[in-house]
């Protein structure tokens, strides 16, 4: 009990200072915010100085109902325990606390107590709450990271860039991670506490807080809602009603609020970028080194055999119309964390493949990783967690069938060569692209991708044979980057490499598909008998026109062209194929003057409707981290073909610093409409004139 006197009148948790020192102040500047394995200092308030023979002890605890008690050491202690320190004068006094760089993280409570010789607590403060998080500045913290530009753009940036397309055709979309945004943190903590873990046993689960590997690892599987109480709900498909369409998300900060708000309902609706956003922002947050990780012609290997199975009917349609067997998706998302793997041997440290889109089970749970990149590029598939599913998705084969009506299979096109290309993340040293492809595979081809190839336990096909005679016919698809919303071509080329004429039946089929290879419907199909003189080309032209494409393209502006050459007397058909994005329009953000925190500035909006129909329900949503909370814009009326449709908005921006604006367009016939702005935002400062006599 404290005594009546009241020795101890008042804790200062010395927040502003503490927090500027700790890299914290963005996430708040009234509550004590620091960071493991750096010292923090607290001043206690006294009514009289410490009696003669009392000494200070400090308690920590730990979890919702206090389950970890922590009784910090007096005097210089051990790296790997709490310690404090103290000084003073007769009404003040200063504590300086020392945390291990293994410390638990998450939100604690510290009580003072004043000692008797006799061990009685003549007086304790009351329980004053702080937050602890992971510290990647600090060298004895396993997710230390040496180089500041990395740390700025990976754990302090709130803005980033997302690559999506095809692996030769690549866009990005701004997103803002905002986990410097209010609440943000706490949700983050929430996250933790709503897993299956713990859930079963809060003790074990607080115990574990420490471990970069566990966090990240309950982060993975508590992004995705399946099996759990997580915060997204995935759907790759139309309708996505009684939610909002995964191309409508700007940023992670909604998505975090409304799940809280819900009391840890699902958030409808996700896809893989929205997931991989997501869990950026949590890590980043609570203190870990995170980039966003595009993977171009990503395989999702559903048996483990390093092979991805394309079956198709005689109508060049798959009989996979679920999306339940194995695919290959034209871009798929996930993170990366930097840690060192103690539990790991030697050499896999650095950054670590965290997969929070759910897609297979590991270990009876939706989450994948970490898994250290290096084990995928020396293919060391015993590796925790989940190696073999990644090496997969950047290493597979792509074989695809054709079932005859009688049952049997055909194979008509193999290919080892075009799974993981072009994987990139955004650079520290601004929006363009970096490509880390080398950091997960050997050069394709090379000696040593071989060697890993064979550790994998891949089947190595060799060389063919030089002398062999070359297939007499090849098949090849041209196109330009067609815009949304006009007519355009499709060249077919097939080229006689014999000496004898050929005759062939070619069908062309141009269908509209989702990101991850979901077939949304048929555009266009030609059937034509080709002649090809030898050492010749023949070109055929297949004409897509809006109204065709437009009924049935997927919110990705999507199209998947298939020629297959069928030759009377040859035994195997060829197929070609080719990816064909249409680009988009951008919305044109203005932000005109200069912008001072607290203060009402304007933006301007203004998009041209590029297609020959009217656009209905037309919708802009604006957000940006430290500017403003996602706010949505409504058109009124129909916007005509070729109309200029212009807003303006006010908003007062509630933190200094270069900000981003990101706003979205949607409408019945055109989605997923980008445009982004820079805001610098100052501090107002007051000139005061002192007159001199």
């Amino acid at each position: 009990m404290a005594n009546h006197r009241g020795l101890i009148t008042n804790v200062d948790l010395r927040s502003h200072e503490n927090n500027l020192f700790h890299r914290t102040r963005e996430i708040d500047r009234e509550r004590l915010i620091v960071r493991r394995g750096q010292p923090f200092s607290i001043t206690l308030q006294c009514s009289d100085s410490l009696p003669p023979k009392h000494h200070l002890e400090v308690v920590l605890h730990l979890g919702k109902r206090d389950e970890v008690v922590i009784k910090v050491q007096s005097g210089h202690g051990a790296r790997d325990k709490w310690w404090f320190s103290h000084q003073g004068a007769q009404d003040e006094m200063l504590l300086t606390l020392h945390s291990p760089a293994d410390a638990i993280i998450g939100q604690y409570h510290l009580a003072v107590l004043v000692m008797s010789l006799d061990g009685r607590i003549v007086d304790k403060t009351e329980k004053t709450q702080f937050h602890l998080l992971f510290n990647p500045w600090c060298k004895d913290d396993v997710v230390y990271l040496p180089d500041e530009s990395q740390l700025q753009e990976y754990v302090m940036n709130e803005d980033g860039v997302i690559f999506m397309g095809t692996w030769n055709s690549i866009n990005s979309i701004p997103w803002n991670y905002g986990q410097f945004e209010d609440n943000v943190m706490d949700i983050c903590l929430e996250v933790l506490d709503n897993s299956k873990d713990a859930l079963k046993n809060s003790l074990d689960d607080i115990k574990q807080r420490s471990d970069p590997v566990y966090v990240s690892r309950m982060i993975t599987a508590m992004v995705n809602s399946n099996g759990d109480k997580g915060v997204l709900m995935g759907r790759w498909h139309e309708p996505y009603s009684g939610g909002v369409a995964p191309y409508r998300w700007t940023g992670s900060v909604p998505i975090l609020r409304q799940w809280s708000r819900a009391g840890a309902k699902a958030v409808q609706y996700g896809q893989c970028w929205v997931f991989a956003g997501v869990a950026c922002t949590v890590l980043r947050c609570l203190g870990i080194p995170t980039r966003l990780i595009t993977n171009f012609d990503s395989a999702h290997d559903v048996d483990g055999n390093l092979s991805v199975d394309f079956l198709l009917n005689e109508r060049l349609e798959s009989f996979d119309r679920e999306g339940k067997g194995d695919s290959s998706w034209n871009f798929h998302c996930w993170v990366e964390s930097w840690m060192r793997r103690e539990d790991l041997p030697r050499g896999n440290d650095g950054w670590q493949v965290l997969d929070p889109t759910p897609q297979e089970l590991s270990d009876g749970e939706f989450c994948c990783g970490p898994c250290p990149v290096t084990a995928i590029k020396e293919g060391n598939l015993e590796v925790k967690y989940d190696a073999p599913f990644i090496f997969a998705e950047v290493n597979a084969d792509i074989v695809h069938w054709i079932i005859k009506p009688n049952g049997q299979k055909q194979k008509i096109k193999s290919d080892q060569g075009s799974v993981g290309k072009n994987i990139s993340t955004k650079s520290i040293f601004g929006d363009y692209r970096d490509d880390v492809t080398l950091h997960y595979k050997y050069p394709e081809g090379s000696k040593k991708e071989r060697e890993v190839y064979e550790k994998a336990g891949r089947r190595v096909t060799q060389p063919t044979n030089e002398s062999a005679e070359p297939a007499q016919l090849q098949v090849s698809i041209k196109n330009a980057r067609p815009v949304f919303g006009t007519d355009f071509d499709v060249i077919v080329e097939v080229k006689n490499e014999g000496v004898r004429e050929a005759h062939a039946k070619m069908t062309m089929l141009a269908m509209a598909v989702t990101y991850n290879s979901l077939h949304r419907g048929e555009c266009q199909r030609q059937t034509t008998n080709v002649t090809v003189p030898p050492h010749k080309v023949h070109r055929e032209v297949l004409r897509l026109h809006y109204d065709d494409y437009g009924r049935c393209v997927s919110e990705h502006h999507l199209i998947r062209m298939k020629a297959l050459l069928e030759t009377s007397g040859e035994d195997e058909p060829i197929m070609a194929m080719a990816n064909i994005p249409l680009s988009m329009p951008e919305v044109l953000v203005q932000v005109p003057g200069k912008a001072f925190v607290w203060e009402p500035v304007t933006a301007y909006l203004s998009f041209t409707n590029p297609l020959p129909v009217p656009l209905k329900g037309g919708v802009f949503t604006v957000e940006g981290a430290g500017l403003l909370s996602n706010t949505e814009i409504q058109v009124k009326g129909d916007i005509s073909p070729g109309q200029k449709v212009s807003v303006k908005f006010a908003f007062s921006p509630v933190r200094t610093g270069v900000r981003k604006l990101l706003v979205d367009f949607d409408s019945d016939r055109l989605k997923d409409v980008r445009g982004v702005a820079t805001v610098v935002v100052r501090k107002k400062y007051t000139t005061v004139f002192t007159r001199y006599h």
